[in-house]
């Protein structure tokens, strides 16, 4: 993973999870809501303040800044650092300041912690309605009755939507996960709600030293996240379930030659959060007869230009599909969108994240002794399609709109994925395609 963070320019497209207006309520129950706070403390959460600060005013690719007065409003938070009795609070304080730029790729990334927090549940945006997606068998969560397929009311007494969901996601797993989490539940098949407080799993873990392995646990610390995976379907239809773009050229030209041998393909991109430029420019390549523009990267001083380059006689002639969901950012929205533009194919499922900037990671340590590893991701160009349009909060609009309900989710069907094989003249009924690629957890 470490070419993730020593490019020679920008390459992140990775979302950040963190959106601006971020609300965390005090109730919250947190792993370490440590009080009696001491000088180094603040001074270390200064220092971290201080950091963010410098990287944006460096760094950030809008040299206005939106508008936003930095050293007032980074003045401000410091003036909220000495009220604060919790070093969760220092936290918390640090990470909603950087929020107020509103971008979907700058959010400051906190220490790590020697303690991993583990829910034994996934809850997933869908359409507009948030749905419990994944239980673990035999966790607390199980225990407490929660149901795959359950709709989400509330979140601590926060109903999710698609403006907060992620700023949940940035809380409970970057900022400061919690010990319980009081949910308002509905199954599908009931027509009263249930409040449970669903218990998480503590794990101890080493403190974790290197800033490179720290971001990374940022960003996937949300969920498990699975290698890629792909099913054969007859001789004409190839699935690959692609979960990330922070993969090798190697890799890629790996499964596409796997999926050469078919008529058709299904690239699921669902729950795909972005990686690297690099790797979505090499896809991208496999589809096209010529070299194609993807998308323009406009800094501060200067844009560059992202390409496909034709790959010859390995590319890809058959019918592609690409799967979308709420969950699908940054490079695989790009690469959605792409193929929109092109006409080379068609997308499937749901809108998209809507998150599209290109980033980098800018790493700190602060602290003598007892060292704090810290960064911030900074967004260092906005993304500019060959429409004109950049994708930020808007996200890619399917050719094909299909949303799973409770009750599919519930039964593990897939209508999203059957849908997508039909349209290529294959039969896979929503059950089995819903076996294709069951969750993986791990223990």
């Amino acid at each position: 993973m470490k070419n993730l963070f020593h490019q020679s320019r920008p390459t992140l497209l990775v979302v950040a999870i963190a959106f601006a207006g971020l609300v965390l309520p005090g109730s919250l129950r947190s792993v370490s809501a440590q009080s009696g706070l001491d000088t180094f403390d603040r001074e270390n959460a200064k220092a971290m303040l201080n950091a963010a600060k410098e990287d944006i005013k460096k760094n950030y690719y809008d040299p206005t800044l939106r508008g936003l007065d930095i050293e007032a409003h980074f003045k401000e938070a410091e003036a909220k650092l000495k009220q604060a009795t919790t070093r969760d609070q220092l936290v918390l304080i640090v990470a909603q300041t950087v929020l107020a730029l509103d971008d979907s790729h700058t959010s400051f990334v906190p220490p790590a912690r020697a303690a991993e927090v583990r829910y034994g549940w996934e809850m997933k945006l869908v359409g507009d309605r948030t749905f419990i997606h994944a239980v673990k068998p035999k966790s607390d969560a199980e225990a407490t009755g929660l149901k795959v397929g359950d709709e989400v009311l509330a979140v601590d007494g926060f109903r999710p939507t698609r403006n907060n969901i992620w700023k949940m996601y940035y809380r409970y797993y970057a900022l400061s996960p919690a010990r319980s989490i009081r949910l308002v539940v509905q199954s599908p098949s009931d027509t009263q709600s249930r409040e449970l407080n669903v218990p998480s799993k503590i794990v101890r873990t080493a403190n974790v030293t290197d800033w490179g392995k720290l971001f990374v646990q940022y960003l996937r610390e949300r969920r498990d996240i699975t290698e890629d995976r792909f099913a054969e379907v007859g001789k004409d239809l190839f699935i690959w379930q692609m979960s990330t773009f922070s993969t090798s050229e190697s890799h890629i030209d790996e499964m596409m030659g796997k999926a050469r041998n078919f008529k058709n393909l299904i690239l699921d991109l669902r729950g795909n959060g972005g990686g690297y430029v690099k790797a979505m420019e090499r896809l991208a390549g496999y589809f096209f007869d010529r070299e194609v523009k993807i998308f323009d990267e406009k800094f501060r001083k200067e844009t560059k230009t992202s390409k496909a380059k034709f790959r010859g006689a390995d590319q890809f002639k058959g019918n592609l599909f690409v799967l979308v969901d709420s969950e699908s950012a940054s490079a695989s929205e790009l690469f959605a969108r792409l193929i929109q533009i092109e006409k080379r194919g068609q997308v499937i499922g749901d809108r998209s994240a809507g998150a599209v900037m290109v980033s980098r990671f800018f790493d700190h340590q602060s602290g003598v002794g007892s060292v704090l590893y810290f960064g911030t991701s900074v967004t260092v160009a906005d993304a500019v399609m060959t429409d004109g349009k950049s994708l930020e909060k808007v996200g890619v609009i399917p050719d094909v709109i299909m949303i799973p309900d409770g009750a599919d989710l519930a039964a593990k069907r897939d209508p999203v994925l059957s849908h997508a094989a039909k349209l290529a003249g294959i039969t896979l009924d929503p059950e089995k395609a819903g076996k294709l690629f069951p969750k993986e957890w791990r223990e």
